[in-house]
C-alpha cells in the first residue's frame, strides 16, 4: 500500500516515525466476521472517540481512514500550529526580556528550521494515541483505505464489504479554497501544505482574519516574516466582541502584521517563487508583492467519495444533514463533527461523538435519554497573543436576540498578576441576564483566557451563577482573579442608593 502527500515527507525521520502509527506502510486490513454493532468512516477525533468508546462498551467496531489517523487536528491542525505558536512565544519573550530586567547578552535569533523540525518531533510523539496499531489493542478493527456507501447498511474498502447495525460519519472538512483568478498557478499554502515548510517566508499574505488566519499571521510574523493580513470585513475575527478584536488587532500590529480590510482580492499572477495580489478595497485598487499565500478562509465539508446518495444520507454544502440527536436521513446513520456542525472544533468533535455513541448503539424508547446538541455548550477559543476566548452570547447576540442583559466587564490592569506578567493587554467581560445573575455570555482577553474561560463554562453547564464565582476564594496573585472581582462589580452595582441608606441609618444606630 503506498500514500502520497505534500503533508509529510517519508524521508524526515520524524514524519517516518508519524506514518508508522497513522499509516502504517505494511498495514493488512482485516476481514470481517460478520456485520458490525458500528461502522466508523472517518479517524479524526470524532471517529477516534467514537470507535474507542463503542469499543470498550463492548461494540463490534470497524474504523476506516483514506488518509492519516488522528485527522487534521494531530496532523495539520491543533498540534503542528500550536508548536509553531509556542515557539514564537518563546522569541517574543526572550526579545523582551528586558522588560523585567534579564539582559541576553548575545541577542535574540531564531532557526525556523529547527523550530520546524522540533513540531515533526512532538507531532510523532503524541501520534501514538492515534495510531492504527493501538486502536487495534483497543479492539476495533481498523481499516486503512476509501470507504463508501455500497447500500443503506454496508459500506465498501475497496473490494472488502462491511455489514453494520449502526454508521457514523466523521469524515471532517479540509482547508476551503477561494475561487481567485491566477491562485493555482501562482500557488498557495493552507493550513495542511504550511507545516511542510522548512524555510520562512519573507514575505507572507495571510488571506482570512478569522482564528486560523491570525493565529499563523501573528507566530510567522514574530518569526521574522513581512506579514500582510487580508480580511473582507471590517474587524478581524468577525465572530467575537469587537473590543477584543480591537486589542488582538494591536498586538498584532505591534509585533509587525499589516492589515487590510473591506478587501477583494481581484486576481493574483505570479509562480513559486514570487506572487503579486491585485486587490480592491472601498478606496482603491492595490498589489502586494509576496513570496507566498496562506489561504484561511474557512473550511470545506469531506462528502466527496462517500456515495452517500446510495445509502440514503442527505448532504449539502454545509455538510451532513442530521437531527439534534445527530441522526442522519438514515436511520441506521449517524454523523459527528466538523462534516456536520457549523462549530469545528476538536472539543465540539469530541463532545459530539460521545453523543453519536449514546444515541446510536442504544435504544431510547420514546425519545428519552438521548443526547441532544441543543443542550451543547461549547467554549471556543483563538491561541493568538493574547488568547481570545468566548463562551455563549456577546451584546451583539443578546440584542439580536431580544435577550435584556447587563455586562461586567473587568481590564486586566486592574489584575495584580497581569500587571506582574507584563499580559495586562485584555479583560474579563461577562453577560448575566438583566436582575438575575444566570451566565448568558462571556469574553476573555488574557495571556490565558483559553484556560480561563473553563470556570465560567462550568458556571453556566452547572446553572451556577455569577454570584457562586464571586463567592468563590480564588488564589492570590492569578489571573483567574479577575473572574472573581467581575463577580464583585455585580454586586456592587446592584447596591442601591436605597439600600446603602438603610445601611448608614443602622450603622449610626449602632454607635
Amino acid at each position: 500500500m503506498t500514500f502520497s502527500s505534500d503533508v509529510l515527507d517519508p524521508a524526515d525521520p520524524y514524519d517516518h516515525r508519524l506514518l508508522g502509527h497513522v499509516r502504517p506502510p505494511d498495514w493488512v486490513n482485516p476481514q470481517p466476521d460478520g456485520p458490525y454493532n458500528l461502522v466508523v468512516i472517518g479517524a479524526g477525533t470524532a471517529g477516534l472517540v467514537t470507535a474507542a468508546i463503542a469499543a470498550g462498551l463492548g461494540a463490534r467496531v470497524a474504523l476506516i481512514e483514506r488518509k492519516l489517523m488522528g485527522g487534521d487536528c494531530l496532523n495539520v491542525g491543533c498540534v503542528p500550529s500550536k508548536t509553531l505558536i509556542r515557539a514564537s512565544r518563546a522569541r517574543i519573550d526572550a526579545e523582551k526580556a528586558t522588560k523585567f530586567g534579564v539582559v541576553l547578552s548575545a541577542g535574540t535569533t531564531q532557526n525556523f528550521s529547527a523550530v520546524m523540525e522540533r513540531m515533526r518531533r512532538i507531532r510523532s510523539e503524541l501520534s501514538h494515541a492515534d495510531s492504527a496499531w493501538r486502536f487495534k489493542e483497543l479492539g476495533v478493527d481498523v481499516y486503512i483505505g476509501e470507504g463508501r456507501f455500497v447500500s443503506p447498511d454496508s459500506v465498501a474498502v475497496g473490494e472488502t464489504v462491511l455489514r453494520f447495525s449502526r454508521a457514523a460519519i466523521c469524515t471532517g472538512a479540509r482547508a476551503a479554497v477561494s475561487t481567485i483568478d491566477g491562485l493555482d498557478k501562482a500557488g498557495f499554502l493552507t493550513n495542511e501544505s504550511v507545516f511542510s515548510l522548512t524555510t520562512l517566508p519573507q514575505r507572507l499574505a495571510v488571506v482570512g482574519g478569522g482564528p486560523i488566519g491570525c493565529e499563523l499571521a501573528q507566530a510567522f510574523a514574530r518569526f521574522g516574516s513581512a506579514v500582510t493580513l487580508i480580511e473582507r470585513e471590517s474587524q478581524l475575527l468577525p465572530r467575537e466582541d469587537k473590543d477584543a478584536a480591537a486589542i488582538l488587532q494591536q498586538q498584532m500590529a505591534d509585533d509587525g502584521v499589516n492589515f487590510v480590510f473591506n478587501t477583494k482580492i481581484e486576481n493574483v499572477v505570479g509562480n513559486e517563487s514570487t506572487k503579486r495580489i491585485r486587490y480592491k478595497t472601498p478606496d482603491s485598487i492595490n498589489e502586494l508583492v509576496v513570496d507566498d499565500i496562506l489561504l484561511a478562509v474557512g473550511r470545506v465539508p469531506n462528502v466527496e467519495g462517500l456515495h452517500l446518495e446510495t445509502a440514503a444520507v442527505a448532504f449539502q454544502r454545509s455538510g451532513v444533514t442530521v437531527d439534534k440527536y445527530l441522526r442522519t436521513t438514515n436511520r441506521r446513520i449517524y454523523a459527528a463533527g466538523d462534516i456536520c456542525f457549523p462549530l469545528k472544533f476538536t472539543h465540539a468533535a469530541d463532545a459530539m461523538a460521545q453523543m453519536v455513541v449514546q444515541n446510536a448503539l442504544f435504544p431510547h424508547p420514546f425519545g428519552l435519554g438521548r443526547a441532544s446538541t441543543n443542550n451543547l455548550l461549547i467554549p471556543w477559543c483563538t491561541y493568538t497573543d493574547p488568547e481570545v476566548a468566548h463562551i455563549g452570547m456577546t451584546n451583539a447576540d443578546a440584542t439580536n436576540h431580544n435577550v435584556d442583559v447587563e455586562t461586567f466587564t473587568t481590564p486586566l490592569s486592574t489584575i495584580d498578576r497581569a500587571v506582574i506578567d507584563g499580559k495586562d493587554n485584555g479583560f474579563v467581560r461577562v453577560l448575566v441576564k438583566r436582575n438575575t445573575d444566570e451566565i448568558v455570555g462571556a469574553t476573555i482577553v488574557a495571556a490565558d483566557a483559553g484556560n480561563l474561560i473553563s470556570e465560567i463554562t462550568l458556571a453556566m453547564e452547572a446553572g451556577v451563577g455569577l454570584s457562586a464565582i464571586g463567592a468563590t476564594i480564588h488564589p492570590y496573585p492569578t489571573q483567574a482573579d479577575a473572574l472573581r472581582k467581575t463577580a464583585h462589580q455585580m454586586r456592587k452595582v446592584r447596591f442601591s442608593e436605597r439600600q446603602k441608606s438603610l445601611l448608614r441609618r443602622f450603622f449610626a444606630w449602632r454607635r
